[in-house]
């Protein structure tokens, strides 16, 4: 399609904007001819270069290009709320949706004032283990970092606090959710964040010192992200106990299903879509060409990574219907929900430095490492309402080590090096890259078990011990919504033998 009347509308003002939105759609102008003139610097005295307009403008599409992927991970959190809403019973569905605007609201101010400075923090005292600088937001934008950066490493945050709450659904006082969530946001994600992400980070992959000559990869965070969540909400649940009547007097569980399954449908769709500003949304920047191609630069990546995605979810989707299957003897919507984010989960890690081909490995075991989570939590009476730990936390794992097995040197060099020539980098053991970057990947799977059970782990300890953390049983039986919050969710209640309204509850206590 040609865009002839751009190129017919020039003003003194408007001339070289027409005159790129007219090749950009030109089809006899190809991707390598663009870039060229995007990135054609302006010479003005020998020693002396100026950005030109025409960088300008690649910046300008880059910045779009981040702020369009942070607005679609953002909106994974209404996909979260819909799911959790789902999966847990009505009388506990206020409560849970109010949870996931305040992981929102105060990840929000705990990453702006701590979180983003701990994980991208480059000062003159940066580092391998915490970032030193950018609190509040001071000095930004700079010559790293702009707002549009900012927003989405902030998307990604809030979705860690997102993971944790699942896990301690039905049971947990308002109070925790407020204290855990400022925490898990403005410190303890932000320094795996750090670590793996940072230019100065022990583990990055972009340092100049790289662990094991490899790095650990982990483009889009199966372990910065999904197994930071999952080992924090493995720690709560666990020293919370399960829901009341979820276990019977010998020990076996009792069905306690979410009362509403379009919701769950609705979320995971949702979280579908988000996804793909998760994943290739990683890459930061589209308009980055690749040396020596004529045609190949980030965007191709970042098409790729949406397919690998794609694939990845989808094979542990089909896998878990058919297991499931198996296993209960019906088809279960929930259950293939859940395995579709499990798959999303696990490529996370590699999404962008995989080929589709494996990505569909990487779905299929993710399905069995979920439904095989699934029947062991049960025999150890683990209650997670919605299977957050198992999910996020044993597909999370993995993903890293599925990277470790499978990444392409090709595609890590586009992904890290922009695709220059004579870089050579560690890469999958079972493509013949040796033991550097599966050592990398089992480093980090175990510094995140270690790092969030010792800050985590005390920190429910105390609001334990503080009767902070847990419901009484009459209000947990009652329900959170009327105990909690005023009211149910829904008009028309469905346990007619509860309390209708928060005076009513308050006269059965009296009584």
């Amino acid at each position: 399609m040609k865009m002839l009347s751009l190129s017919t509308t020039r003003t003194s003002g408007q001339g070289p904007a027409c005159c790129y939105l007219y090749l950009l759609f030109k089809p006899t102008v190809n991707n390598s001819q663009i870039i060229k003139i995007l990135f054609k610097p302006t010479i003005l005295s020998p020693g002396k270069m100026e950005v030109s307009w025409e960088s300008t403008v690649a910046d300008s599409i880059n910045a779009v290009y981040l702020l369009f992927s942070a607005y679609l991970v953002f909106v994974m959190q209404l996909g979260f709320a819909m799911l959790c809403a789902g999966s847990v019973r009505a009388k506990n569905a206020m409560n849970i949706m109010l949870t996931n605007v305040v992981d929102a609201v105060v990840g929000s101010l705990s990453y702006y004032l701590f979180g983003f400075a701990f994980a991208f923090g480059e000062g003159p005292n940066s580092n391998p283990f915490i970032g030193t600088q950018y609190f509040a937001l001071k000095d930004i934008p700079s010559v790293s970092y702009d707002y549009s950066f900012f927003l989405y490493q902030w998307a990604f945050a809030i979705a860690v606090a997102g993971i944790t709450s699942g896990s301690i659904a039905e049971r947990t006082q308002f109070s925790a959710y407020l204290v855990f969530s400022f925490f898990l946001t403005g410190f303890v994600y932000p320094i795996v964040a750090h670590w793996v992400w940072s230019s100065s980070g022990w583990l990055s992959p972009s340092s100049s010192s790289l662990l094991f000559g490899s790095g650990a990869i982990d483009f889009a965070g199966s372990g910065v992200v999904h197994l930071v969540g999952a080992i924090a909400g493995l720690w709560g649940a666990f020293i919370e106990g399960p829901r009341v009547g979820r276990f019977d007097a010998f020990g076996k569980p009792v069905p306690m299903r979410g009362h509403n399954a379009t919701l769950v449908v609705l979320g995971t769709f949702l979280l579908w879509f988000g996804w793909f500003g998760f994943n290739p949304g990683s890459f930061n920047k589209i308009l980055v060409p690749y040396p020596n191609t004529t045609n190949q630069g980030n965007w191709t990546a970042v098409g790729r990574t949406a397919v690998t995605t794609t694939l990845a979810g989808s094979t542990a989707g089909i896998v878990t219907l058919f297991g499931r299957r198996m296993l209960v003897g019906h088809w279960d919507a929930l259950d293939v929900c859940n395995g579709l984010l499990g798959g999303f989960v696990a490529i996370t890690s590699g999404c962008s430095v995989v080929e589709p081909w494996a990505a569909i490995i990487c779905g299929f075991v993710a399905a069995w490492v979920l439904i095989g989570l699934n029947i062991l939590a049960l025999k150890l009476n683990y209650d997670d309402p919605l299977e957050a730990a198992q999910l996020h936390g044993g597909c999370g794992a993995w993903g890293l080590i599925f990277t470790g097995l499978f990444a392409k040197e090709e595609f890590l060099i586009q992904a890290y090096d922009s695709g220059l020539d004579g870089v050579h980098r560690s890469y999958g053991l079972l493509l013949g890259g040796g033991w550097g970057l599966i050592g990398a990947q089992f480093v980090e799977l175990f510094v995140i078990l270690g790092w969030v059970s010792i800050t985590m782990g005390p920190l429910f300890y105390v609001l334990h011990g503080l009767r902070v953390l847990r419901i009484s049983a009459d209000e947990e039986v009652a329900g959170l919504d009327i105990s909690s919050h005023g009211g149910y969710a829904y008009n028309a209640h469905e346990e007619e033998t509860a309390p209708r309204f928060y005076g009513d509850y308050m006269r059965m206590q009296i009584n």
